[in-house]
């Protein structure tokens, strides 16, 4: 089954082929199904080859990764010396990645069927669904930067056109334009750091680069990496470059669940894990990446405290969350890293698709303040929306307690106590605004508009099934990565292992057993407080945080307002770029470009009316000229033969 790997990523383009074939002459079920059906057979290819994987050995007798395969597929560039072959690198790391991109997007697809089935464009979302899922699977697969490149601009291409989808609506139409300019702000630093990997290395297949990067000066690897570093800010949202993502939510629930919680923002932490070998390379590089993520961790975590919009909420819920993965990855803990991206991907798909129900009962109401009360009312979507609160919050047993306690311990024993410490401060907070959007959604008393009382239902099967499928692997997803102080083993750790097996860390810290459970106890503590201060404000004593919010009017609505950065990145960058546009296409342009070639058409029309004034139609006119011409010839000869030159 190795050998077909190929077919995890043709498949999701094929059933964009078919749709875009046909799609416009096709029922909406069957638009539906074909591309539903192109993803469920891709994930379950992945399981396949994932199962077939495990019965390799996990070591040559080279000593290196025994389940390693790279699998060609075409030459896809040649140009003299320059060959660049489309090749796919299977390891434990892309196959892992594989499953969650195709597992999750399965999962999404089919609650899209019915939550978009009154919208149209209908095979226009699927085939860009699609295309999606097609352009992260490239981005996984690929055995090359210049692969990479590809899935990582297709992925912010599909992006711009999946948030945009509603593009009559104003709102949506900027916020698709907003990410796709702040995107290639960081892509451009990631194309420069590809680009001097290439001029450095003279390759961009991973299994040249990665070998050599040991090799690298250490100025030139931290170059490399800060560069690499630029394109993952801007596709994983961190500072400077998180600004599109709350936006983005603009566009429709299912792909804020897909592509703004599951797959296209993790992209940054899969590929520094992928390109670990460089950022080992480069300590101030790594310790860039840990300090950007601690902080737009605790950053994105206050902004979320105060929000009114259910989507936006859980848009900084998962800036914050990405923090929290790259300063695993910082740290040097990958294996912790890939562990919180996987389980996140569980309960924060769960938690949009939840988002999604409520908004589907409510026809579109976002502002927590206008709901209450619905558990009575939606009691599945409750219990689902309870269960990946519990996920994120860290609360034991659930899958966000076991990723995120691995990824706390990685940061206090391999980095910094600043660094553990700042991570469970937001722990605690993020306890704290998942717990508030529990009881603010689905305790108290109804705040529900009465025209929209008769509105409320549960939401259909097909919209059901995912969610509580999701809410099954939020809750069992966590057991893959059991902390060693358990004693069974953490199996992800030990499945990553050989892709990782070249990073500088010791296996089992001193006294890691009374240290592991210290930590424990402490995200606990943070977990339990967050929880406390949820259910006082929000349950005891409802109207306590208003009152509160009063007392600091100005720092509730810093706060509220995200710190203005909006504001100050549309004064300092966004206004001057606009006036610098202006004045270069009312002045350059106009003037200089335009008037030189306007200049230039009124010189040539010129001369040709000069010229035109020779032609005469007189013989005895062209005679003369001739004669006069074989005057000044020989004049020429002659004066040339005397004089010498």
């Amino acid at each position: 089954m190795l050998n077909y790997v190929w077919l995890i990523p043709l498949l999701p383009l094929l059933g964009v082929l078919v749709n875009v074939a046909l799609g416009r002459w096709l029922s909406r079920r069957i638009v539906a199904f074909l591309a539903c059906l192109a993803v469920v057979a891709s994930f379950l290819v992945a399981l396949l080859v994932f199962f077939e994987m495990l019965g390799l050995p996990t070591e040559t007798e080279a000593g290196g990764n025994g389940r390693e395969r790279i699998i060609p597929i075409f030459s896809w560039i040649v140009a003299g010396n320059f060959q660049v072959e489309a090749r796919i690198l299977l390891d434990q790391l892309s196959i892992l990645m594989a499953l969650v991109v195709t597992g999750v997007s399965a999962i999404i697809h089919v609650y899209s069927a019915e939550y978009m089935k009154e919208e149209a464009y209908y095979a226009r979302y699927f085939i860009w669904l699609n295309l999606f899922v097609f352009m992260m699977l490239v981005l996984v697969l690929g055995d090359s930067f210049l692969t990479m490149y590809v899935g990582w601009e297709g992925v912010g291409l599909c992006s711009y056109l999946l948030i945009g989808y509603w593009f009559e609506k104003e709102s949506a139409a900027q916020a698709g334009k907003k990410a796709f300019i702040v995107n290639r702000v960081g892509d451009f630093g990631f194309a420069l750091g590809i680009m001097l990997i290439f001029a450095t290395l003279g390759s961009l297949s991973f299994e040249d680069v990665f070998p050599a990067a040991k090799s690298l000066l250490p100025g030139t690897a931290t170059a490399i990496a800060l560069l690499l570093f630029l394109g993952a800010t801007g596709k994983s949202a961190q500072i400077p470059l998180y600004v599109w993502l709350p936006d983005a939510m603009e566009g429709p629930t299912p792909v804020s669940a897909l592509i703004h919680a599951a797959t296209m923002v993790t992209a940054g932490v899969y590929m520094v894990a992928r390109c670990h070998a460089i950022f080992e390379a480069s300590p101030l590089a790594s310790s860039v990446v840990a300090w950007i993520g601690a902080i737009t961790a605790l950053y994105a975590a206050t902004i979320a405290l105060v929000q009114k919009d259910l989507k936006r909420v859980l848009a900084y819920s998962t800036i914050s969350q990405l923090g929290l993965m790259f300063t695993g990855v910082g740290v040097g803990a990958y294996a912790a890293g890939m562990f919180h991206l996987t389980t996140h991907a569980f309960f924060k798909a769960l938690l949009f698709l939840c988002a999604g129900s409520v908004m589907h009962a409510l026809a579109g109401e976002l502002d927590i303040f206008k709901m209450g009360g619905l558990r009575h009312k939606m009691p599945y979507t409750f219990a689902t929306f309870l269960v990946g609160v519990f996920a994120i919050s860290g609360i034991p047993f659930f899958a966000g307690f076991f990723s995120k306690e691995e990824i706390l311990f990685s940061e206090f024993v391999y980095g910094n106590p600043v660094l553990w410490l700042l991570g469970e401060i937001t722990a605690g907070l993020t306890a704290f605004y998942a717990f508030r959007l529990l009881f603010v959604v689905f305790y108290g008393k109804s705040r529900i508009a009465k025209k929209l009382e008769a509105h409320i239902h549960e939401s259909p099967s097909l919209m059901l099934a995912p969610m509580i499928l999701l809410a099954i692997l939020a809750f069992i997803g966590g057991y893959i990565g059991l902390p060693p102080v358990w004693g069974l083993g953490n199996a992800i750790d030990r499945f990553l292992h050989p892709v990782f097996a070249d990073v500088p860390l010791a296996q089992e810290a001193t006294g890691r057993a009374t240290l592991e459970w210290f930590i424990m106890a402490a995200s606990l503590l943070a977990a339990g407080l967050g929880f406390l201060a949820a259910y006082w404000l929000y349950v005891r004593k409802w109207g306590m945080a208003e009152r509160m919010s009063e007392s600091a009017p100005g720092l509730y609505r810093l706060v509220y307002d995200k710190y203005r950065i909006d504001e100050l990145y549309n004064t300092v960058i966004v206004k001057p770029l606009q006036s610098l546009g202006t004045a270069l296409s009312s002045t350059v342009e106009k003037r200089g470009i335009d008037g030189a070639v306007h200049g230039l058409a009124w010189l040539t029309d010129r001369a040709g009316e000069g010229v035109r004034r020779l032609q005469t139609g007189l013989v005895r006119n062209y005679a003369l000229l001739m004669f006069v011409g074989i005057v000044l010839l020989v004049a020429y000869l002659i004066i040339r033969r005397v004089v010498g030159f």
